[in-house]
């Protein structure tokens, strides 16, 4: 099947198999690898990105209901070398370690705060509950996400 997309301001379109998933797409077909691929089951978020402005965990979605649709990965979200706040609260907080759930952790952070402003540290706790870190504590996860928001609350 023929797709088209709209990932990170271009107009990406593609032959799939019907079965392919949008994170299987985002990597092989648009050669975009900073979605990464954890578990392939939902369960660990290092495939979240937006899609039509909401945090989707790309590996429950298949490319073919993307079609028409548009896609913001982590490769997305910088304007050139500036990075976006989130990402430079990430990097100033020291909010990872192996980095491989980073950009998941990133786009779940960014759709929250679209979501809750100026969130409480629980709420940033409840909101990023469906990404996981294998090697952090979550404390400087949740202090980046506070950081970007403006500060504690």
């Amino acid at each position: 099947m023929q797709v088209s997309m709209n990932i990170n301001g271009e107009e990406i379109s593609d032959d799939v198999e019907p079965r392919t998933l949008l994170v299987h797409f985002i990597r092989e077909n648009a050669g975009l690898t900073g979605t990464n691929i954890g578990c392939d089951s939902s369960s660990c978020g290092a495939c979240t990105l937006h899609l039509n402005g909401e945090a989707v965990k790309s590996c429950t979605v298949l490319a073919v209901q993307a079609d028409g649709q548009e896609l913001t990965t982590i490769e997305g979200l910088a304007d050139g070398d500036i990075l976006h706040p989130m990402q430079q609260a990430f990097h100033e907080c020291h909010a990872l370690q192996c980095g491989y759930c980073t950009p998941g952790m990133v786009m779940a952070a960014v759709s929250l705060l679209d979501e809750v402003p100026q969130p409480s540290e629980a709420d940033v706790r409840e909101g990023l509950e469906g990404n996981l870190c294998r090697c952090t504590g979550y404390h400087n996860i949740v202090a980046a996400v506070l950081q970007a928001a403006g500060g504690p609350r």
